[in-house]
Order: structure tokens, then C-alpha cells, then sequence
């Protein structure tokens, strides 16, 4: 994994040539702090930035083995320079960041999810591509910069899983297991969720919201009902809501953490913490033309994208889950909102 020192993250952008392996991943921070320190100085810092913060989340780790809180942000410089895209690639313009606790002393490190990454998905057939990933790599210079301030070490660490540059701008899906989420790209894996949007574009926001808020959670077990970490109107035409439930993070955690013997222990029985900055994952709204439309992704596309490094053996032992969540979130919406 490529690491990178604080001086030499502060003297250049970092770059990747065209084949090198680069992560949907990157730990940029180990603090020397305690992690309510840390989530609070990292709150602290957002909140001096040119970043806006619009939701945080204490993620429910199982047995409560380890902490985790993620952040999700926009850079409205980023926005500014993505503003002609089409409204189905906001997924790239939601930044997030996780605090979180690992090893045998439950030191806190901070990682983001890798904004170049996933510039190269969703611009990939974008006519102003160049220009997206540079201006991706220039908010995921700011948001290294952000952590460098506090108390610790700033690092650059590429984690995975690890794809290249040709393999994120075709992602539809890692080896065997493509067949699982049906060789589809990001576009194709956005689906649509029957919802009567006949009554306009703000109000299908209203009328999703209040379904979601309406949608009773139920614990671990079950995939039941939605808490809204996060609602972000990224332009008129584009309002992106996060979601997560005990479910789905009790779920990605043990799935990450299962067949990771080097990295675990009694002490830190759950590696897959270091996953955490997945979450939220999403509902969009988007005016397509003159419809509105409510869209969720394919699950099994999502769960590869972010945990392809779980191994194919996981996703087997898992086939279902994805199917769950997606049909979770569609009728939470569906039942609650109607069609």
C-alpha cells in the first residue's frame, strides 16, 4: 500500500499514473488523542473549512467492540466545477470521513472515502473527465489538510480494495462475482423506486423524506426501516438522502471482518471498522428531463465497490443480503409514501 508523509502531502497533490492501484480507501490520520477527542477535533477543524458538514453518525459496531462516527460533506468548489454533469452522478460530489477505533490498543485513525476514486466511476464518460479528477484530487488534498492540524500523524494510505484507473471507469463489479450485481455500471445500477412523482420535484423530497422519518427501525436482525443520517440538496435538480439502519452496518462490518485473520484479534475482533466511511448509502432524487425520478442502488454493485476485499467466499456466504437491504429501502418508501 503506498504511504504517504504529511510533507510530502502538503508540498503536492498526489497523482496516480494510469495503472497503479489506487483505493476506494485512504487513511489519512492516526491521532495521538482518545476518539472523542478526535471526533471532536475533527468537527472542530470541518467547521473552520471551506467544507460544509451535514450529518455525522455514531455507527453501531457489533458487541460494541469498537467506535466508529462517520461525517458526510460537500466542498462547494467541488460542486461548482461538476455543476453541468448530469444530475444521476451526485454520488461523487458526497464526501465522507470516518473516525474510527482498531489493533489491540484501539488506537483512532481517520479515513476517507477516496473522492478520486470515485470521480473515475461516476465521470467516467463525462467530456470534462480530466478535469473532474483533478478537481477531486484537489478536495482530497483539502480534506488531508484537514486532519494534518490535529493532534497525531497525517498519512496517505491507499487501503482497499484497490482497483485501477481502467477498472474504475468500466466498474461494473470485481472478478467472479460481476454476475452478481449483472455486469451493470453506475447508471444501470440505479433503480427506480415506484413513487408518485406526478406532483413535482420538491415535493417527491417531502413525500420520500416522510416516508423514510415514518419507517420504524428494527435492531440488527432484521432490515427493517431507515434512519436518515443526512439530506443534501446538491443543486435544483439533485437532492441526495443518506440512509443507514443497525442492519446494514452490523452487516458491512462482520462481512469485512470475517476472513481478515491477520488483522484481528480478541482485543479488536472487527478490521471491517476501517470500512465504515461506505456508509451512508443513498437515496436520489433527480429531475431526468421533465420527470422526476427516486433511485437506489443495486446493492450487490455497492457492496462490491466498497468490500470487494471481503473475498468472493463473503459475498457467497452472503448472496442475500444485498437483495434485502435494496427491497428494504424500495418499501420503506413505496409503503409509507405510495405510488
Amino acid at each position: 500500500m503506498a504511504v504517504v508523509t504529511i510533507a510530502a502531502l502538503l508540498s503536492a497533490p498526489l497523482s496516480f499514473a494510469a495503472d497503479e492501484k489506487i483505493g476506494i480507501f485512504e487513511t489519512i490520520f492516526e491521532s495521538s488523542q482518545p476518539f472523542a477527542e478526535t471526533v471532536a477535533a475533527l468537527e472542530s477543524a470541518i467547521g473552520d473549512s471551506s467544507l460544509q458538514l451535514h450529518g455525522s453518525h455514531e455507527v453501531r459496531v457489533p458487541d460494541d467492540k469498537h467506535q466508529a462516527t462517520v461525517f458526510v460533506l460537500t466542498s462547494p468548489a467541488y460542486a461548482d466545477a461538476a455543476a453541468s454533469e448530469s444530475a444521476r452522478t451526485i454520488s461523487a460530489q458526497v464526501l465522507r470521513m470516518a473516525v474510527y477505533t482498531q489493533g489491540d490498543e484501539q488506537a483512532t485513525y481517520i479515513n476517507m472515502a477516496n473522492p478520486v476514486a470515485h470521480a473515475m466511476v461516476f465521470y467516467s464518460k463525462s467530456a470534462n473527465y480530466d478535469r473532474l479528477v483533478e478537481a477531486a484530487r484537489g478536495v482530497a488534498d483539502e480534506m488531508r489538510q484537514l486532519v494534518a492540524a490535529l493532534p497525531g500523524t497525517a498519512v496517505s494510505e491507499q487501503r482497499k480494495p484497490m482497483r485501477s484507473e481502467k477498472h474504475y471507469r468500466k466498474y461494473k463489479g470485481d472478478g467472479p462475482a460481476r454476475m452478481m450485481a449483472k455486469f451493470r455500471t453506475f447508471e444501470k445500477s440505479q433503480l427506480n423506486i415506484d413513487v408518485d412523482t406526478g406532483q413535482g420535484f420538491d415535493a417527491t423530497v417531502d413525500t420520500v423524506l416522510a416516508a423514510l422519518e415514518a419507517s420504524e427501525v428494527s435492531d440488527a436482525s432484521d432490515s427493517v426501516g431507515w434512519e436518515v443520517i443526512c439530506q443534501v440538496r446538491l443543486r435544483e435538480d439533485a437532492v441526495y438522502i443518506g440512509l443507514t439502519n443497525p442492519f446494514i452496518e452490523d452487516k458491512m462490518v462482520r462481512i469485512n471482518s470475517r476472513f481478515r485473520g491477520d488483522s484481528k484479534s480478541e482485543q479488536s475482533p472487527y478490521p471491517g471498522v476501517d470500512h465504515v466511511a461506505a456508509l451512508p448509502t443513498e437515496v436520489l432524487i433527480v429531475r431526468d428531463g421533465d420527470e422526476t425520478r427516486v433511485l437506489h442502488y443495486g446493492q450487490m454493485w455497492r457492496m462490491q465497490l466498497y468490500f470487494w476485499d471481503s473475498g468472493y467466499r463473503a459475498f457467497t456466504a452472503n448472496v442475500g443480503v444485498p437483495s434485502k437491504i435494496a427491497k428494504s429501502i424500495a418499501a420503506a418508501i413505496e409503503e409509507a409514501g405510495g405510488s
